[in-house]
């Protein structure tokens, strides 16, 4: 990675670069959760964590997480992270890296334990990055369904 990357705490100048980096990434617009996300960074900063890595001025990168308190019974803290993106070019040159080990420090000052994350299995490129950063297959299984009418139970 360049010597030109700062990794820091997303401004509000950042947040639609973030938004145009992710609808890039995913195929999708997301503008909504973004905007939510940073009025609720706003609202409760204990609770959240978004960083942006800058390159010049501009966002190189950005990784947003939410800490969990003693989430299903648990006794300790743990931070998920909810996206996570760097720009195609510098795929590969430690950007993501640093925002990793930048967001890890942070909840590390706030005393939590653990980071989480989910990723489709079919997104290789993602699943070999969080590989890399020291993820590890999680003992739990997701599980979900649609609410249905208690009718229908």
């Amino acid at each position: 990675m360049g010597s030109t990357i700062e990794v820091r705490s997303i401004e509000a100048g950042d947040v639609e670069a973030a938004i145009a980096l992710d609808q890039h990434n995913t195929g999708q617009s997301r503008r909504g959760f973004f905007h939510k996300r940073f009025a609720s960074l706003a609202a409760h900063p204990e609770r959240f964590v978004w960083l942006a890595a800058v390159e010049a001025g501009g966002v190189a990168g950005f990784v947003s997480a939410h800490v969990l308190d003693g989430e299903y019974g648990g006794r300790t803290s743990a931070a998920v992270i909810d996206a996570i993106a760097t720009r195609h070019d510098l795929r590969g040159t430690g950007v993501g890296a640093a925002l990793i080990g930048a967001l890890e420090d942070e909840l590390r000052r706030r005393g939590v334990a653990e980071i989480r994350s989910e990723a489709d299995w079919t997104e290789q490129d993602m699943v070999a990055f969080f590989a890399r950063a020291g993820f590890q297959l999680a003992p739990q299984l997701v599980l979900h369904r649609p609410c249905l009418a208690t009718t229908e139970l």
